[in-house]
């Protein structure tokens, strides 16, 4: 009996440092990947001159295989900046990479976005001359006009690209429609007011208007003139979204963000409440809230 309890205790011992040391791997994410991802996306959005861009990118790819031959690139985030890393490559050796990387990551946590895995495999098949399978990829022309690279809509099924967090083909077509579209700001730039421009929606069918009237695009709208300082202005393309969409959460919760900043407490609190009653789950309103109650 003796024996048995000692390999008992044993035994749950080792499992216990095997349980700990797989915790510990998950958390040990590599600071020098996060670094490296981080300065990626920094090139990007401070908008550097493209050829400096393209030799920082060939210095962290350089040193992403540096990474991997050494064994120090082991986590999913790990593997997932690797992948992003590469996915700024110009190439379908970068791409192909990438798309490697992707998948091993998502092997290793199952709960990563698929959405980047489509984004990646799309553009992997793009740059090999094959058709992209899930449509994620689009090119504008001199002409302003927008298309949907060329697409194999056989390889997979509409589900597939549900699972990936993808637009069905049909959610596609009406996409690629509202992207060829007028957009609002052409009439701001004809001198039109924000006034006129809310009557002028008001009249319009959402469905068949010339101009790009989606729930997201409005917010878009919304947030570039709040960053222009032109918040009353703002505050009427929210509000007007919010009645476009009653039954979004996202639309109130903004209308709500924009209320706050005008110092309009009362009612940025009606608006973000309405928002966490169309999505109970949403983690900002929630927030928000209890900051302001």
């Amino acid at each position: 009996m003796r024996k048995i309890f000692l390999l008992t205790v044993i035994i749950g011992f080792i499992l216990c440092n095997s349980t700990n040391s797989i915790a510990q791997d998950k958390v040990n994410d590599n600071q020098e990947l996060i670094k490296m991802f981080n300065s990626d996306q920094a090139d990007r959005t401070n908008h550097i001159d493209r050829s400096i861009r393209q030799k920082n990118d060939s210095i962290r790819e350089a040193r992403v295989y540096e990474l991997l031959d050494s064994n120090k690139v082991r986590s999913s985030t790990d593997y997932e900046n690797a992948a992003l890393i590469f996915h700024h490559g110009e190439d379908s050796v970068a791409y192909g990479m990438a798309v490697k990387l992707m998948k091993k990551s998502m092997e290793l946590d199952s709960t990563k976005n698929k959405w980047l895995l489509a984004v990646i495999t799309d553009r992997y098949l793009l740059s090999i001359n094959k058709p992209q399978i899930y449509g994620t990829q689009y090119k504008r022309l001199e002409n302003n006009v927008v298309l949907r690279e060329e697409l194999d809509s056989t390889k997979i099924t509409d589900a597939e690209r549900i699972e990936h967090g993808v637009e069905t083909l049909a959610e596609q077509r009406w996409k690629l429609k509202n992207l060829n579209r007028k957009k609002l700001t052409e009439l701001l730039d004809e001198g039109k007011p924000i006034d006129e421009i809310v009557l002028f929606v008001k009249n319009e069918d959402v469905l068949t208007s010339q101009y790009d009237l989606r729930e997201t695009w409005f917010n878009h709208f919304g947030y570039n003139l709040m960053n222009q300082g032109k918040k009353e202005d703002a505050l009427k393309i929210f509000k007007l979204n919010t009645e476009l969409y009653p039954n979004s959460s996202n639309t109130f919760d903004s209308y709500g963000e924009c209320l706050l900043k005008l110092g309009d407490k009362e009612n940025a609190i009606k608006a973000y409440k309405k928002s966490l009653e169309l999505n109970p789950k949403n983690q900002n309103a929630k927030r928000v809230l209890s900051e302001l109650e």
